[in-house]
């Protein structure tokens, strides 16, 4: 088959070879918050952020408690959007680029077919501004429907409960094998994956240094108790650890983390830690950075919407890592993403971040 090259370079956020859900939140007393997500994938200037999963829509209900088996509860409010850990950090990552950053959003995804509702929705949720490229999906010509993510929030004791359902098939190599060869091995390359079907994301790691040698790869460690993470790890060149992963695995600070896991070939690791902020270890500066979520002069944080906090942090790191690769030393690309983390957590979804983020920056310069 022949593939045309790309003519310019740019960042791809490559969600893994699951479809990106949509997220519904419903809110009330005695209800739960159901959540479906969408995930979504984009490419920026030579740089590509790999992840293999669909695009779902999150619902999100809540409720004073949670409803034991056959309930009847009320809900006061309903929240339906596009859910997704690529997508979520992609928009994010379009509100601090700026149009001397150069650089080309793309979705790298498996949707339903192209002219569906569901996938129209997805495309219009990043804004009529968005400069996303959704060329590189795959539309899946047969189906009409996006993953779905449903969410069951307790407002009693905070819990959430997911339910997750797509009947989109997954990515295959072969799939993503296309997409590489579209780019020129003499461009500058960043792909990030989120960790899900390790397998597959593997192979496609594996592939991109065969095909683009010069690639440099992030993945996202976050699932629990998942199968193969430790592997691809230690593939990529920038890896982003969970604090629920690293507990999981015995780690009691991000340091131990960060120094104990295998990611030989990382030149920077990094963990997030919830209240406590993030930590990276720079093999190439030789140097261990920590960063609060607040300073200690600072007032309590008080937090609206924790979802998405992680990945609104892997934007401000990967907006870092690109734009800013020369200019801010890694604790300055850490602070970054922590802040705008923090003014994450403390609004409804994502509006504004990059405006608020970027104009507290401008003030400290």
């Amino acid at each position: 088959m022949h593939h045309t090259r790309e003519s310019q370079p740019g960042l791809v956020l490559f969600t893994d070879p699951y479809p990106i859900p949509a997220l519904h939140t419903l809110a009330g007393r005695n209800i739960a918050d159901t959540c479906l997500d969408y995930h979504t994938t984009h490419v920026k200037k030579d740089i590509l952020n790999s992840h293999n999963y669909d695009t779902t829509t999150p619902t999100r209900t809540s409720v004073p408690f949670f409803p034991t088996e056959d309930a009847k509860l009320r809900a006061t409010a309903l929240d339906i959007r596009r859910g997704g850990n690529c997508p979520n950090s992609i928009q994010v990552l379009e509100q601090l680029l700026s149009e001397r950053d150069a650089v080309q959003p793309y979705l790298v995804s498996c949707l339903p077919n192209a002219s569906s509702p569901a996938s129209r929705r997805i495309a219009s949720s990043f804004g009529s501004s968005s400069k996303l490229n959704f060329r590189h999906c795959i539309y899946h010509e047969t189906s009409t429907e996006a993953a779905s993510c449903y969410i069951i929030r307790s407002l009693e004791s905070g819990s959430r409960t997911l339910v997750n359902y797509s009947d989109l098939p997954e990515m295959t190599t072969d799939q993503f094998e296309t997409v590489a060869r579209s780019f020129s091995p003499d461009q500058e390359t960043w792909w990030h994956f989120e960790g899900r079907i390790p397998d597959t994301t593997l192979k496609c790691i594996r592939l991109l240094r065969d095909v683009l040698p010069t690639a440099q790869i992030s993945i996202e460690v976050e699932k629990p108790g998942r199968e193969g993470l430790p592997e691809l790890a230690a593939e990529a060149d920038v890896v982003f650890y969970s604090r629920s992963w690293a507990e999981e695995r015995g780690h009691e600070s991000p340091e131990s983390c960060l120094r104990t896991e295998l990611h030989e070939k990382a030149s920077l690791a990094l963990c997030t830690w919830g209240a406590d902020g993030a930590a990276g270890l720079s093999r190439a500066a030789c140097e261990y950075v920590r960063c609060p979520a607040k300073e200690d002069a600072e007032g309590a944080i008080s937090v609206v919407d924790a979802v998405g906090a992680g990945d609104t942090f892997i934007a401000g790191m990967l907006y870092g890592l690109v734009c800013h690769a020369d200019d801010w030393s890694v604790g300055q690309k850490v602070s970054f993403a922590v802040r705008l983390a923090t003014l994450k957590v403390q609004r409804e979804g994502f509006a504004g971040l990059g405006a608020d983020v970027l104009g507290c920056v401008s003030d400290e310069s």
